[in-house]
């Protein structure tokens, strides 16, 4: 690429969206913003020299042309396919990827930190960020750029701005001003005239760089980051090789920079007309047909738990003015839009700023209102000290409702909500509960808002329900206790969450293989139902707890209560069934259940064999 003319970089162009396009139709995935950086790509690539060179995806959102243009373009319609590449940059996948990243805002501290060891090491290699203007929401991003201007090494940061929320329109004028400030000749004089002033005295020194820095903001409004310490160029027409190539050659070859920030202008779904015209830009799509762009979508079963959810929450809030919800950037994954939709007021979208979000949750909190903070257990992990200081210490009733607990397919490991439960189960005062069912999920929230001395959390999985009948409104539930599902006498599972099927399917094959079981949904994992623990103990040989979550959660709970009421004593036997050990590729959900051993064949093998017996001689009565 890097010896392509003009001519030939756009015809690339063209023909890597029309790829994108394609590859995405098979697979699904994330197309908005990929369209959107095209040319941009196209560009970095043939000015700089990556792998050497570092580029930096932030969100991954983006990184699909990337992706194909560094050797995976036989690959891309394996995109977030069981055994394919990954829908987000990644380590392991490509020497092209040197920064794995899924969650929003990473981009300019890793890339500062490339930066600081290439200077260490005395190479001479550049390191490039591409930032979307939503990730540019979150304070991480701003801890980073305050970090950087106050350093001085070489690093590119490039403002992907999709929807000119920071700029005013590019034009001929904005483009001229860039390549001028951007080039030799500008950086030159300006440090020229930096140590002329320099010898005048520092009142006339910092009237300079004033007069400069105001200059270029009202021209452009980079103020900002001239004010954080980078050097400022821009906007730029984020779509135009003719502004693009000149800018990054000369950022590339500038001396005695530090930071510089390169502030583009794209357009979200750009050259695919449906992604242009639909509202989210087509930012995350299942299979579609490329001619009309409609979308193939499945027969729903059931409800989804995020529309239930939603559901439930309007309900309570018609009856309870007090009831307020949460979102970080995520309405319509968190069902909140429709939320949104009945009480405008009562909603609030805090942007891709989950530490800020819980805090702000518990000052709602401390004025008497029942804030709802909808945010998915991985993103929850971004805010885990504010959950702990400001929320848990304080004993201030947030009430957290985490979508997406356990595995969750295609987005992979990095989106997985596996460890909620052990995050949170060990916060003193934190009331803990998993949905089995969509109806389930109705009475949960109901719980939520009538707990009013302390905090909660509520989790419940990516997809659709089991079929359940759903209530018109949820009953609260009597906090701590479980509810008894099947009564047998050889084994008990003793279920946390949406596993409760998959047990009584076990139980199924069990009975048929002469071991009548218990199957229980815990409801709560704190507290714990003790009563009802205890007597399962004592009734029941072995003891299986199953849950959709890592090592530390509700069974560490189980076992804990077990061991310390001398229930483990008598010859109990018990196993805890969670997630492995280790992080579960993308792949269909029920095929990563089966790896992560809690499918019903799992489960009842482990059962047996807890039992003392070899599976392959259990029969079927």
């Amino acid at each position: 690429m890097a010896d392509f003319s003009k001519e030939e970089l756009r015809q690339l162009a063209d023909e890597l969206r029309a790829e994108t396009i394609d590859a995405v139709s098979v697979t699904g995935g994330h197309l908005g913003a990929g369209l959107g950086v095209v040319e941009l790509t196209v560009a970095i690539h043939h000015v700089f020299n990556t792998p050497k060179d570092r580029l930096i995806w932030d969100v991954g959102h983006q990184c699909y042309p990337h992706k194909i243009l560094t050797e995976r373009r036989d690959r891309i319609r394996t995109l977030r396919q069981p055994g394919g590449i990954s829908g987000f940059t990644k380590r392991s996948e490509s020497e092209y990827d040197p920064f794995g990243a899924a969650h929003s805002s990473t981009s300019i501290s890793a890339g500062l930190g490339m930066a600081v060891a290439r200077d260490l090491k005395g190479n001479d290699n550049h390191v490039i960020c591409v930032i979307g203007d939503g990730a540019m929401s979150a304070g991480m991003a701003y801890e980073a750029m305050n970090n950087a201007g106050a350093m001085h090494s070489k690093m590119i940061v490039i403002l992907n701005d999709n929807d000119m929320s920071i700029a005013p329109p590019v034009g001929a004028m904005s483009a001229y001003l860039s390549r001028l400030w951007s080039g030799g000749t500008y950086q030159g004089f300006r440090e020229f005239t930096k140590k002329v002033v320099h010898k005048l005295g520092r009142p006339i020194e910092q009237f300079s760089r004033r007069a400069e820095e105001y200059t270029k903001g009202m021209a452009v409004g980079g103020t900002l980051f001239e004010e954080m310490g980078f050097y400022y160029v821009g906007p730029i027409d984020g779509h135009n090789l003719d502004h693009l190539l000149p800018v990054l050659r000369n950022i590339r070859d500038a001396e005695h920079l530090g930071p510089v920030l390169i502030h583009c202008v794209t357009q979200k779904g750009k050259g695919y007309p449906p992604a242009e015209a639909a509202a989210d830009k087509y930012h995350g799509v299942s299979k579609f047909d490329v001619i009309t762009g409609a979308q193939q979508k499945g027969t729903a079963n059931a409800p989804s738990y995020t529309k239930v959810f939603a559901q439930g929450l309007i309900e309570e809030a018609k009856k309870d003015d007090k009831v307020v919800a949460i979102t970080a950037a995520m309405p319509s994954g968190t069902g909140l839009d429709l939320f949104a939709k009945e009480f405008p007021d009562r909603c609030f979208d805090v942007g891709i700023a989950e530490q800020h979000a819980v805090t702000f949750a518990a000052g709602l909190a401390t004025e008497g209102l029942k804030p709802f903070a909808a945010i998915y257990s991985t993103f929850l992990q971004r805010g885990y000290d504010q959950v702990v200081h400001d929320v848990a210490i304080q004993k201030l009733p947030v009430r957290f409702a985490m979508d997406r607990a356990g595995l969750v397919g295609a987005d992979g490991p990095t989106h997985a909500g596996a460890f909620d439960t052990a995050f949170l189960g060990c916060l003193p005062g934190m009331v803990l509960m998993a949905a089995a069912d969509e109806a389930e999920l109705m009475h949960m929230v109901a719980t939520q808002v009538a707990i009013e001395d302390g905090p909660s959390a509520l989790r419940y999985p990516r997809g659709e329900g089991v079929g359940v009948e759903l209530p018109s409104i949820g009953t609260p539930l009597e906090i701590g206790k479980g509810r008894i599902m099947r009564e047998g006498t050889a084994v008990c599972l003793l279920s946390f969450g949406a596993r409760l099927p998959e047990c009584l399917a076990a139980a199924d094959e069990l009975g048929a293989r002469g071991l009548t079981t218990t199957v229980v949904d815990a409801r709560f994992a704190k507290p714990l139902d003790e009563t009802l623990i205890r007597q399962l103990a004592r009734e029941h040989e072995v003891l299986l707890t199953v849950e959709e979550g890592s090592i530390g959660g509700f069974g560490s709970f189980v076992l804990q209560f077990l061991a310390n009421d001398g229930l483990l004593d008598l010859g109990l036997k018990v196993r805890p069934l969670c997630l492995p050990d280790r992080f579960i590729d993308q792949g269909k959900p029920y095929d990563m259940y089966t790896e992560a051993g809690l499918n019903a064949p799992q489960i009842v093998d482990a059962a047996i064999r807890a039992l003392g017996r070899d599976v392959s001689e259990t029969q079927r009565a």
